[in-house]
């Protein structure tokens, strides 16, 4: 069987900047991460399970190569400790088992979070492509280069021009079709839309590519903090003074919806609204977030100007377009868009996630702005965060 992964670069941005900062903050910490499926599949996962197990193995044998770890140094906000951490990093098959239970894959990782953590991208890509690879490839090929044409045609026909340019990424290892899919997409979107594409979060492709690798942080590490020995009420401000500390400028884009956006606000004065760049949406109404964005930037008597919007939750190049219209005349903007580039192929594309679930012994938990998006196994714990934190009614 072909790996669906030969590289330990291909894996978001984001994986790497949490990570560093993880490694040099919390490196002792102790979590878990569970796959989840949150739709029902064309035929049970649990009958990828041997393919499961050999790609696993194959993903524990992969070691960083010497190009790999000079690109990494390259970028400026990579430190060379950091580096020289991944010069002897590999995965440890012990810290992760994949099992069938009926017709569900049961796939977890737990173990030191500076060796876990980065298990999240290769696992969901390497269970899609094995899922897709039992359809038929050349109907579904065809069908996507339809697609990713009619895409191209609609931007060059909409010619979105407003006070800010419009931008938009990939964001699309997670959940793609599979990895020379992938990779068919973004050249070609980097080929006929230069002035609109502007980087990856895949790591491997922007360099092979010669494109920006996109990405800061993601929803496991504000949620760490709950478990790190800060009060619960003070986790979000703890982990953006160490991002702060961190990056020192770099990396400004904040995530918002881990304990819902008003929580987030509450917790983001003038302080961090001057140290970071822009926020990024993940769930809920994108226009009522953007709009309480710009109503605290206002507040605040911050140029929004000044500032981005970064929108990234279950997004198409219509929609994305909305927003821009909607948004670009008063803030700079940046759209994410994932498994509509990377897994649009007349296909169902399955909607799964890897979620950290504990940290140290402890749950922690996301209070999403959108239903079905909450993944917590302890729901006392989940009742007291929203306690803490004020919010009414039942979890997402």
């Amino acid at each position: 069987m072909d790996s669906p992964i030969t590289s330990l670069l291909e894996t978001d941005l984001y994986k790497f900047t949490m990570w560093q900062t993880m490694l040099h903050r919390h490196p002792q910490t102790q979590a878990r991460y569970q796959f989840v499926c949150r739709n029902v599949p064309a035929y049970p996962l649990a009958e990828l399970l041997p393919a499961v197990n050999a790609a696993l193995d194959a993903l524990c044998t992969l070691r960083f190569t010497k190009p790999e770890l000079e690109y990494l140094r390259s970028l400026r906000f990579i430190k060379r400790d950091f580096v020289d951490f991944l010069r002897i990093f590999q995965f440890q098959r012990e810290f992760i088992q994949a099992r069938a239970e009926g017709g569900r894959l049961v796939i977890e990782a737990e173990g030191p979070q500076v060796h876990v953590m980065a298990f999240e991208i290769p696992v969901l890509a390497l269970v899609n492509e094995l899922y897709f690879r039992r359809f038929d490839a050349a109907t579904a090929l065809a069908e996507g280069r339809k697609r990713l044409a009619a895409k191209v045609a609609l931007l060059r026909e909409a010619q979105p021009a407003l006070r800010h340019p419009f931008e938009f990424f990939d964001f699309g290892v997670r959940r793609r079709y599979a990895g020379e899919w992938q990779r068919e997409v973004v050249a070609t979107l980097q080929r006929e839309l230069p002035q609109y594409f502007k980087g990856t979060s895949n790591v491997l492709l922007a360099r092979d590519l010669n494109l920006v690798p996109i990405g800061t942080m993601a929803h496991e590490y504000l949620q760490s903090y709950q478990a790190l020995g800060v009060r619960l009420r003070d986790h979000q401000k703890a982990a953006l003074e160490d991002w702060v500390q961190e990056y020192r400028g770099d990396l400004g884009v904040a995530l918002t919806d881990v304990v819902g956006m008003d929580a987030f606000l509450a917790d983001f004065d003038l302080y961090f609204a001057k140290l970071f760049d822009g926020l990024r949406h993940d769930s809920g109404d994108p226009v009522a977030w953007g709009e309480k964005a710009l109503a605290h930037y206002a507040k605040l008597r911050i140029d929004a100007h000044t500032k981005r919007l970064v929108f990234s939750d279950g997004l198409d190049l219509p929609t994305a377009l909305r927003l821009y219209r909607h948004f670009a005349g008063r803030t700079q903007c940046g759209f994410g868009i994932g498994t509509n580039l990377s897994n649009d192929v007349g296909l169902t594309p399955l909607n799964i996630v890897m979620k950290l679930t504990h940290c140290n012994g402890q749950p922690v938990a996301k209070l999403s702005d959108s239903p079905g998006k909450t993944l917590c196994e302890d729901q006392t714990f989940l009742a007291y965060l929203r306690q803490v934190f004020g919010i009414r009614g039942e979890a997402a």
